[in-house]
């Protein structure tokens, strides 16, 4: 459950009974100290090598922030990140969603009206454009090649702060979350960097100055009253945000979405499951025998009983996957069928 919502905010993921171990990383905090950017003749190895990771936070912060951009809505403030020299703007779509103007800030201050280009909510991306000038745009990674314990750092405008800076590690990889309108996000990206109010659709980056996703989630602990759950971020992966923007930019759809779909519509019940309220006519579950009053309990194995654990469960599998799919049909007949899951439609 999310309790954190608004389209200047990054979305909030509840999160509780978690035990985390703090990781203490040491730099240099002020780049006119000696030897930061100048000799190391002198110092010892450890300094050298302290000074060598200073320099390189501050080449990174030096190369991507002029790919970082503020995006200003009717509802409040996000960041997004140049994805081409043409002008287009990658972003979440819920920091755009239902937005009737959008201004682009860059990091030199110039403010351009920018041109919706299309979204895909699914995956909570969206496009923007606009007509600038000497346009740099970002360096996308490939995020397959993440590992646990990376360093990154998230850029983006939190709080109205321009082109702000924080720093993490890659906590775990391939999660998946639902926002609080109900979108599951497969396979993101959770890091220690802070997100907070205003990061969302920034930068995500690597210490080769590359961009490895797009910061959009941000946890929240109800022991602390629904405040922030410090150290726990989400990022979407640079491989799903490279694909969906450029099938937006070259089509304005998207065709390829690489996610299952069972092709159910559904609603909670009280009997350990989700209720079938539609099914899509010729669909992969109509095909398998699943009919609207049956009730899902299980797909794959893991139990569903409400729907958002049915949407994280299937969010977690792949197109053209069989799994079998445990139901009860309307007369109290519990059976089990196999499903070949189709391709969430774009």
């Amino acid at each position: 459950m999310t309790t954190l919502s608004g389209h200047h905010r990054p979305r909030t993921l509840v999160v509780g009974g978690i035990a985390a171990t703090a990781l203490v990383f040491l730099t240099g905090c002020d780049s006119s100290a000696p030897g930061a950017t100048g000799s190391t003749e002198g110092t010892t190895p450890v300094a050298q090598a302290a000074q060598a990771v200073q320099g390189q936070f501050v080449r990174v912060v030096t190369d991507i922030g002029p790919s970082v951009v503020q995006i200003t809505t009717g509802q409040g403030l996000g960041s997004g990140i140049v994805f081409d020299t043409r002008g287009d703007i990658v972003t979440n779509d819920h920091v755009v969603a239902g937005a009737g103007t959008l201004q682009v800030t860059l990091a030199n201050g110039k403010q351009y009206t920018a041109q919706f280009v299309g979204s895909f909510k699914p995956d909570d991306l969206a496009v923007l454009h606009i007509i600038a000038p000497g346009l740099q745009a970002a360096t996308f990674a490939d995020s397959k090649n993440l590992s646990v314990g990376d360093v990154v750092m998230a850029i983006g405008n939190p709080l109205g702060l321009k082109s702000s800076v924080t720093e993490g590690i890659v906590s775990a990889l391939g999660r998946t979350v639902s926002e609080d309108n109900g979108v599951v996000l497969p396979n993101v990206i959770e890091t220690s960097a802070a997100i907070n109010p205003g990061n969302s659709g920034g930068a995500l980056v690597n210490l080769d100055g590359q961009v490895v996703g797009i910061p959009t989630l941000a946890a929240t602990d109800p022991q602390l009253g629904g405040g922030a759950a410090p150290g726990i971020g989400f990022a979407i992966p640079a491989n799903m945000v490279h694909n969906i923007a450029t099938q937006l930019i070259d089509t304005g759809t998207v065709a390829n979405t690489n996610r299952a779909y069972l092709g159910v519509q559904v609603g909670a019940t009280t009997s350990g499951g989700v209720l079938v309220t539609g099914v899509d006519a010729g669909g992969v579950a109509a095909r398998a025998g699943i009919t609207t009053g049956d009730v899902i309990t299980a797909v794959n194995g893991t139990l569903t009983p409400d729907p958002t654990t049915l949407a994280e469960t299937v969010a977690d599998l792949k197109p053209g996957q069989t799994v079998p799919v445990a139901i009860t049909t309307s007369d109290g007949t519990a059976r089990t069928v196999q499903v070949t899951l189709g391709q969430y439609p774009g």
